[in-house]
């Protein structure tokens, strides 16, 4: 088994262009897309900085350049502020803001898949554990997903995936595991495979964009064929990765919003709203009203 050493660095894949939310992403990355009143980004960087994460690595891409200036000073904002004495806002901003030296930003200057970008932040990174966390899926509840994967990585040691389940003949739409022997809240992976055709899956477990790797899966990435959609996809140096090392699956038990398609992003706002006991009132009676008027 790899030595079990403390997970300290998360890497966030942020270089995607949001085709599918244009033309609003012409002008704004869909990472910086709002849910109620918080980036996407925010809820992605809060659930790694609750799991223990001391390094943020952001894989950014041309136009991203407003990701890095989110997470820095804004003086003249911060100034306007102190001079109207809306501390509330002050005390709100600097609690989003990383410690200087704890957020690190490169480029994946070709869009060439999930797996190049992972493999863009190798220096960064360094030769220990990190953990890689999809910016468009953003979760609610469960405890923190990347904080019982973190527990669970500190149990078995090797690389720790998270799963969910979903309905079986929804499988081949996603990335499967397949089960082996039960350990702690989890269970091994014995195999991955993605999109399996209809009635073949190994299972209803789908891979759902939270993932902690040891640091060999970067020199698997560098010579990685391309593969579907001509990208260099992360689950086809995993699988390699698979035949050396231990792959545990974390069953989440919370809600996953995929804020990447459209009616992800929409259902994340209504939940979030719904969580919000300054907005809930309104935004319950007025969700209530269309419904009505709909029937």
């Amino acid at each position: 088994m790899t030595e079990n050493k403390k997970l300290r660095k998360a890497v966030f894949p942020v270089a995607g262009l949001g085709t599918r939310f244009l033309p609003a992403t012409k002008a704004v990355p869909k990472e910086m897309l709002t849910v109620v009143d918080k980036p996407v980004i925010q809820y992605v960087v809060d659930e790694a900085a609750e799991a223990g994460i001391e390094h943020f690595v952001f894989v950014t891409g041309r136009g991203k350049g407003v990701i890095e200036d989110y997470f820095d000073i804004q003086y003249e904002l911060e100034q306007t502020l102190k001079s109207r004495n809306k501390n509330a806002e002050l005390t709100l901003l600097a609690g989003i803001l990383p410690k200087a030296g704890t957020a690190s930003f490169t480029r994946q200057q070709e869009p060439l898949g999930l797996g190049h970008a992972v493999w863009c932040a190798r220096d960064i990174v360094g030769n220990e554990p990190f953990a890689v966390l999809l910016p468009d899926m953003i979760m609610s509840g469960g405890g923190g997903c990347l904080k019982g994967m973190v527990e669970l990585y500190n149990q078995a040691g090797g690389n720790i995936i998270a799963v969910e389940e979903c309905a079986p003949e929804l499988a081949h739409r996603y990335g499967i595991v397949a089960p082996g022997d039960k350990i702690g809240e989890g269970f091994r992976i014995t195999a991955m495979v993605e999109k399996p055709a209809k009635g073949t899956q190994p299972s209803n477990y789908f891979i759902n964009g939270r993932y902690i790797l040891q640091p060999e899966i970067f020199n698997l990435l560098e010579t990685q064929e391309r593969g579907a959609g001509n990208e260099i996809q992360l689950t086809d140096s995993m699988l390699k990765l698979l035949k050396q090392q231990d792959f545990t699956a974390y069953p989440f038990r919370g809600v996953t919003y995929d804020t990447g398609a459209k009616d992800g992003f929409i259902l994340a706002n209504v939940a979030y709203a719904l969580e919000r006991e300054d907005i809930r009132p309104t935004v319950e009676a007025q969700l209530k009203a269309m419904i009505a008027a709909l029937k």
